[in-house]
């Protein structure tokens, strides 16, 4: 049920784009729909940052870092979670890990790897 696939990470140049996908399989929509859905990052030693989240409705949050360059979206019917990321610097470079929050119960997936490196 709360099962969340990530992919779309990888090794990319400064000034690249890559996006992040989420999917939920074994999540009904139902339970999706309302879910706040985001994105977080974990840079090697340091703890795991809130990236972007967006709720049910469509409403967007973003840390400051990422503001600009980043977008989180939704498709419901396909129950997946985008994360575009525009202008990659070397500072973006973690594993970036989806969250799935719904009436306080929350789910992680297993994380994708981005690599910004020249």
């Amino acid at each position: 049920q709360g099962q969340l696939v990530e992919s779309g990470g990888g090794l990319v140049q400064p000034g690249a784009s890559l996006r992040l996908s989420c999917a939920a399989p074994r999540t009904i929509t139902s339970v999706f729909n309302p879910s706040m859905m985001a994105w977080y990052r974990q840079a090697p030693g340091k703890d795991r940052d809130f990236v972007a989240s967006i709720t049910s409705g469509g409403n967007t949050d973003y840390a400051e870092s990422v503001k600009g360059r980043f977008t989180i979206s939704r498709d419901n019917a396909r129950k997946t979670v985008y994360l575009q990321m525009n202008g990659l610097a070397p500072e973006d470079t973690a594993v970036y890990y989806c969250n799935r929050n719904l009436e306080g119960r929350s789910f992680w997936g297993q994380g994708t790897q981005v690599t910004v490196s020249a």
